[in-house]
């Protein structure tokens, strides 16, 4: 079979998949349920759902006319194209905290690969977009899990106090890992339409948060999580944005700390400095762009400058390190987030996989470039 066939083919079984044949397949639980009800009502009297679908604080196009690929392309380069460089060819590098025995004394974060997140603020646990399954997709063939970048698992975690979800893209709403915490999760914290999903999936309405951009909930005294504008788009299938997407910010008495979610680069990050007054720590995205949708994804230098426009203190690298969703080799981005930090107002943090970072920026050790040492 010939390169040419193999990609034609292979783009006609997701078709099949896409067609009339594929609708048992999308009734799968995990691929949630789109907003109705009271639900759909309170969305569409959004300030920012117009013309039938969610829209970014600036127009942009999730795919460039300039980049001369459409999603035909794209899709066959993803799924066909050279893959040698995208994911390490060894097992990543880690270092497992014990989660459950960190002290509530200290506020900490830990990365856990690609955008999850382990916080413990002010004694509160906050666990941010975790996907600790194998593959990033309904698809068993499609967005595996690099090499042992899943150290962690639901049985790993302490009781949640909030489970904050920034949109419903896959890498970011994985069922069977939500499903395998369930009982373990107190609050839940999340932009309008996502509890639809998590309704379907037999949450309690009562501990699910859902908020339009630039909403506070405050959960407890010293705890408020604020729902934040970011430049993206949302969907688990072929219907795009009825679900919004957000960054959060977190906010103690002590601490101040603002995940981005995903999100391409524009004036919403100096917007939301001011209003913070700077950060202590910014989660930021970090990888799996692609010139083809600049608008949605932010690049290195990019991300450097969100990171003085929020005014943060400290950054950790999000959105890599375990999935490769985009065509750049897979250390490129960590790479080229060094250089574009060099002079800047904040410190660049760079964590192995499950390693603690102290928010209260005293460290325990110098973090490494482990990424040049696979």
């Amino acid at each position: 079979m010939n390169r040419r066939t193999f990609i034609v083919g292979g783009i006609g079984i997701l078709a099949m998949i896409t067609a009339g044949g594929g609708w048992l397949f999308t009734r799968r639980p995990e691929f949630g349920r789109l907003p109705q009800g009271e639900r759909l009502a309170r969305i569409m009297a959004s300030p920012n759902y117009r013309n039938g679908e969610f829209q970014n604080l600036v127009p942009v196009k999730v795919m460039s006319d300039e980049s001369g690929e459409n999603r035909f392309v794209a899709m066959a380069k993803f799924l066909f194209g050279d893959k040698s460089h995208l994911s390490p060819k060894e097992n990543m590098l880690s270092n497992k905290t014990d989660l459950k025995s960190l002290s509530k004394d200290r506020d900490t974060a830990v990365w856990m690969g690609h955008s999850s997140f382990f916080l413990k603020l002010d004694g509160k646990n906050i666990l941010i977009d975790p996907v600790f399954s194998s593959y990033a997709s309904p698809l068993f063939f499609i967005n595996k899990a690099f090499p042992g970048s899943n150290i962690y698992t639901a049985d790993d975690m302490p009781d949640i106090d909030v489970l904050a979800i920034s949109h419903d893209h896959w890498d970011h709403l994985d069922y069977p890992t939500i499903m395998a915490l369930k009982s373990k999760i107190k609050q839940i914290v999340c932009p309008l339409g996502v509890g639809e999903h998590l309704e379907a999936w037999g949450f309690d309405t009562v501990i699910i948060h859902e908020e339009d951009w630039d909403s506070e909930i405050k959960l407890v005294d010293n705890l408020s999580v604020h729902i934040l504008p970011s430049q993206h788009f949302s969907g688990r299938f072929l219907t795009r944005n009825q679900t919004l997407w957000c960054g959060f910010a977190f906010v103690t008495p002590n601490r101040k700390v603002y995940y981005t979610g995903d999100g391409g680069y524009g004036p919403h990050f100096k917007a939301i400095g001011e209003k913070f007054g700077g950060f202590d720590l910014m989660l930021g995205e970090n990888g799996q762009y692609n010139m083809a949708w600049h608008a949605i994804h932010m690049l290195p230098e990019e991300t450097a400058q969100a990171a003085v426009d929020v005014r943060t203190k400290m950054l950790i690298p999000a959105h890599g390190g375990k999935f490769a969703l985009a065509r750049h080799p897979w250390q490129e981005p960590y790479q080229e987030l060094v250089k574009y930090s060099q002079n800047k107002t904040y410190e660049l943090l760079t964590p192995k996989i499950g390693e603690p970072v102290y928010i209260d920026g005293v460290q325990p050790r110098k973090f490494e470039s482990w990424w040049e040492r696979m």
